[in-house]
């Protein structure tokens, strides 16, 4: 200590612990800005309908009541503490798998805690998945259809332009996905801290209307409310919901901006601000109930009308992206863990790696979107179809939840039904309330939902009897290394790689080189890529070598669920293992399979056919593994499943 104290280039080496804490102070408050234009945006723009809705739907076309409005305001409020602040916030945050999050990270941390996969645990994650892919559907709909709906107010005669100027708003929204949002991100932060402040204000400046709103604070209206009108209250809670939606990008963004910057943006300007608009928005509805019909645009003076409409537009434009990218996001996930075929993943970031764009995905993104505004043509209409994608991902993670705290968490069985129970209780009411409405709406998410599960079962299904198929062909390795070292080929220089997903055989385009070629390179790499449950791989942990023969070795690449699969720089790791890799002397075999139908496939000729055509939609593995195309030699085959 006392040469470290002499040493007058201490202070450079050791940064005072004061220095370091204000840096990681400065750190944590700098990523808490930035959650607000990505993972606050969808939640943040609910008070444009929520409130609304749910009021409309328990008057049943009666005048406004104050016990209707106070038990709202109270299921508003509970809704947003119980399962936002308490579920998420506090203890799902906590459930991070590498320090990522979402619905897949906790599906692969639950198997992880179980020591094996289950078909539980695989159902649960995969309707997860599918149904946050719903919600990336709805959101841009159901925000922008709100935000311009305000100019009805400014006057009646833009009613007819509503739905036209959502569709051409959205228009822009999908196109300009290729060029990537980094240019324009940088200002998603102080734009919702902005759209924040702003409808704060607008409550606190209306909450004097009607001090007695305040009284809403006291769970006894919201249960008051329940009991006392049966089924109608249970359609309200279903519409309440929707003051909740978005909660899920919280725990999804998690790797994003980690744990106590979300907690740090929600208790300290996202929930003070929401519940203030909300307390506003009844306070003005009590003392002027025709309010109703918007009462969160009738916060605002007429002269502060359009700007607001115009705020409220870029605030849902901004929520719309942070749902697609995660809808990106998601998908490259699922493709990393074999649950989607490979589809054009591109970069639209230099320095960026999370900046993706997937052409398919915006494509069938765009196309519900449009439907969903051509179909329901309002905010009001469309909100019966919103909560139920929401709430089956909140029952998922509830349950998935529960797993990991038991069994990775090592809690007491009763401890974690204390704690985790009620709140799924609490999931299950909410998805019961929004599964009422499914002839009204629900069923657009839902089908959509279940569309997705139905692809992700018969790609793995399809993708194992594939397997199984081409095993029966195909020869052990040892087989036939034992043969080559018996009747050796004519060897030629330079490293052959071949790719496959069975390192126990012999890959099929190995035999048709040996087959067609008759000869066989000096150094021949059997290269297997294997995709981890965790978010990332460290580069000291990525290669594996086995030496099998003097011209043959095993390598396995492992890569993380949310990494892209780049096997040159992987190649390019081996070096200092030894691998002598020369990408200029490195041919990379592949192997093209044809599928056909097969007359007993295991699966239903529907089924059959919906997987060849998945598989003949998947990207090609040259441009997937980064591979550069004048080092590939692709070998065609024709399998029958």
């Amino acid at each position: 200590m006392a040469q470290v104290a002499n040493d007058p280039t201490a202070s450079d080496a050791a940064p005072s612990p004061i220095r370091h804490a204000s840096h990681q102070k400065s750190n944590r408050w700098a990523l808490a800005l930035g959650s607000l234009g990505v993972v606050y945006g969808d939640i943040g723009t609910s008070p444009l309908y929520a409130f609304r809705v749910a009021v409309t739907a328990a008057l049943e076309d009666g005048p406004i009541r104050r016990d209707i409005v106070l038990g709202v305001l109270s299921l508003i409020l509970w809704a947003l503490i119980v399962v936002v602040a308490i579920k998420y916030v506090l203890i799902l945050l906590r459930a991070d798998n590498n320090g990522e999050g979402g619905t897949l990270s906790l599906t692969a941390l639950a198997s992880r805690a179980l020591g094996r996969r289950t078909a539980v645990v695989f159902l649960l994650g995969v309707v997860g998945a599918s149904m946050f892919l719903g919600d990336a559907v709805i959101t841009p709909a159901i925000s922008v259809l709100s935000a311009v709906e305000g100019l009805t107010l400014v006057t009646p005669a833009f009613e007819h332009y509503v739905a036209p100027m959502t569709i051409a708003i959205l228009l822009g929204l999908f196109a300009g996905q290729s060029r990537g949002t980094a240019r324009v991100a940088s200002l998603f932060a102080p734009v919702m801290v902005v759209w924040f402040i702003a409808i704060a204000v607008a409550g606190v400046l209306h909450i004097h209307d009607d001090p007695g709103v305040l009284a809403a604070i006291n769970p006894a209206y919201a249960l008051a409310f329940l009991y006392g009108h049966g089924h109608i209250g249970l359609v309200t809670l279903g519409l309440v919901f929707l003051v909740v939606t978005g909660a899920e990008a919280l725990y999804a963004d998690l790797g994003h901006f980690g744990r106590q910057s979300i907690r740090t943006a929600w208790f300290g300007l996202v929930l003070p601000a929401l519940l203030l608009n909300y307390f506003g928005q009844g306070a003005k509805v009590l003392a002027d109930p025709a309010a109703i019909e918007n009462p969160f645009y009738r916060l605002v003076p007429e002269a502060l009308l359009l700007p607001m409409v115009a705020l409220a537009t870029v605030a849902t434009v901004i929520a719309s992206q942070a749902v697609i990218t995660g809808a990106y996001s998601l998908v490259r996930q699922a493709i990393q863990l074999g649950l989607l075929p490979r589809l054009d993943i591109r970069h639209t970031s230099e320095s960026q790696a999370g900046q993706i764009y997937i052409p398919r995905v915006t494509g069938a993104l765009l196309l519900g979107v449009l439907l969903l505004v051509g179909l329901f043509r309002t905010s009001s209409a469309l909100a019966s179809a919103y909560g139920i994608a929401v709430a089956t991902t909140m029952v998922v993670d509830g349950l998935l939840g529960f797993i990991v705290i038991w069994k990775f968490w090592h809690w007491p069985l009763w401890r974690v039904g204390v704690l985790i129970a009620p709140l799924v209780v609490v999931d299950v009411v909410f998805f019961s309330a929004n599964l009422l409405k499914l002839f009204e709406g629900a069923w657009a998410p839902i089908l959509f939902g279940a569309s997705m599960v139905l692809l992700i079962l018969t790609w793995r299904r399809g993708t194992h009897i594939l397997a199984r198929k081409t095993r029966r062909s195909e020869v052990p390795l040892d087989t036939l290394l034992g043969s080559l070292q018996k009747h050796p080929p004519h060897i030629v220089p330079g490293t052959a790689v071949f790719l496959t997903s069975q390192p126990e055989f012999a890959p099929t385009a190995l035999l048709h080189n040996l087959k067609h070629n008759k000869v066989l390179h000096e150094r021949n790499l059997i290269l297997t890529i294997v995709t981890t449950d965790t978010p990332r791989v460290a580069d000291d942990e990525r290669v594996k070598i086995t030496a099998r023969s003097p011209h043959f070795s095993l390598m396995a690449l492992k890569f993380g669920y949310m990494e892209s699969p780049n096997v040159p720089k992987g190649l390019a790791l081996a070096r200092k293992q030894g691998w002598p890799f020369d990408i200029m002397s490195t041919s990379f075999f592949l192997s093209r399979r044809a599928l056909k139908p097969a007359t007993h496939s295991g699966m239903p000729r529907w089924q059959d056919r919906l997987f060849i055509g998945l598989a003949k939609s998947a990207s090609d593995a040259t441009d997937f593994f980064h591979i550069p195309t004048g080092r590939v030699v692709e070998v065609g085959t024709q399998v029958a499943v």
